[in-house]
């Protein structure tokens, strides 16, 4: 006899929750890179229901998930219609499973819901124990796996090839045993988005939506704009905070000294807005994968952070330039190889700053 089908939804009570998202009218909403839910079962029969927003209609970047039973991906789709089911595993006997799902693209474009968790297995699902640690990553098309999957660095971009688990963010955390959340969009920035007229883009600011659960054109269950919602911090809270912003600034910063003043000068007021809502995490402000021209002003910053507040958990670390014999992806961002040697060195160096 196999048991019958109990269907579970994804709250805390049933998943492990991954990143910022948003329960509401019984969907778990998902809108950042690398948003998701973990649980495992023991059972013979896996299905899990995608809710879209209105762009998943629209056939334009729209929502890349990824699907992993027990660490190997199986379903890797672009959510195109308001409802989807996956059958994600199947199996004549009774196996113990760990199903994981995650935003694979970012936020700005489209959301996703995890609508319901069907399983055959008698005892029901159950969340995935927390990792020993928890890492907040705070970045911008780097953080976000731009154009991972299309090493071709003349295409531009689009949602079906980013891939947030290629990058050295979620890599990191991996290789560190670390719960993650993260905080990123492409193009993004302390003072100015992606310019390429000399003009600052204000609209793109990292900090105008730090404290909120995402921002995106896409509305969680057509009604409520992520950018509306208030995070509540209680909800995940770090052991360290890696913050990995400068490269879209200095597309208007450039040498110039005065606009790289401003940078740091905001970036201080960056850093004591992470702090009032963090009061205990170290933090790490890293910059260089795509250039570091802005790194002595990262280090001013964490310098003046420190002189003014007295806190003096705050270190700055520089990663090391992509190198062209590691390819590019689309618009010349990091290929995968180079996301795996920036892991690799971030890694170590947490480890040594953390003692973990």
């Amino acid at each position: 006899m196999s048991p019958t089908t109990q269907t579970f939804t994804a709250t805390d009570t049933h998943v492990k929750i991954i990143g910022r998202t948003h329960y509401y009218n019984d969907v778990l909403w998902l809108a950042l890179s690398g948003g998701g839910i973990e649980f495992s079962f023991c059972g013979t029969k896996a299905e899990i229901t995608i809710k879209g927003d209105a762009i998943a209609s629209t056939g334009n970047n729209l929502a890349r998930i990824g699907i992993s039973v027990n660490g190997k991906r199986v379903i890797d789709d672009q959510v195109d219609q308001p409802l989807k089911s996956y059958t994600v595993f199947e199996s004549e006997t009774a196996q113990n499973v760990v199903i994981r799902v995650i935003k694979l693209s970012e936020a700005a474009m489209s959301t996703v819901g995890v609508q319901c968790i069907s399983v055959h297995a008698a005892d029901g699902i159950k969340p995935t124990p927390d990792k020993i640690h928890t890492i907040e990553f705070i970045g911008d098309s780097i953080t976000c796996g731009y154009g991972v999957d299309d090493e071709h660095e003349l295409h531009s971009f689009s949602t079906a090839t980013e891939d947030v688990t290629k990058t050295y963010a979620y890599l990191t955390a991996e290789q560190l045993e670390a719960d993650y959340s993260m905080v990123s969009y492409s193009g993004y920035g302390i003072i100015t988005g992606y310019t390429e007229n000399d003009h600052k883009l204000i609209t793109h600011l990292l900090p105008d939506y730090y404290e909120k659960v995402g921002k995106s054109e896409g509305k969680f269950d057509n009604r409520l704009l992520p950018q509306d919602i208030r995070w509540d911090f209680r909800k995940f809270v770090p052991d360290l905070i890696v913050i990995n912003l400068g490269t879209n600034d200095d597309s208007y910063t450039k040498e110039d000294t005065a606009k790289q003043t401003e940078y740091a000068e905001e970036y201080v007021k960056f850093l004591k807005k992470v702090r009032r809502n963090n009061p205990h995490a170290p933090i790490l402000c890293t910059l260089g994968i795509m250039g570091d021209r802005l790194y002595p002003y990262v280090e001013q910053a964490v310098k003046q952070f420190i002189r003014e507040t007295g806190d003096s958990k705050i270190t700055a670390m520089k990663l090391d330039e992509q190198l062209t014999a590691d390819g590019y992806a689309a618009d010349f961002h990091p290929s995968r190889a180079t996301h795996s040697k920036a892991a690799k060195q971030l890694t170590s160096y947490i480890k040594e700053l953390m003692k973990w």
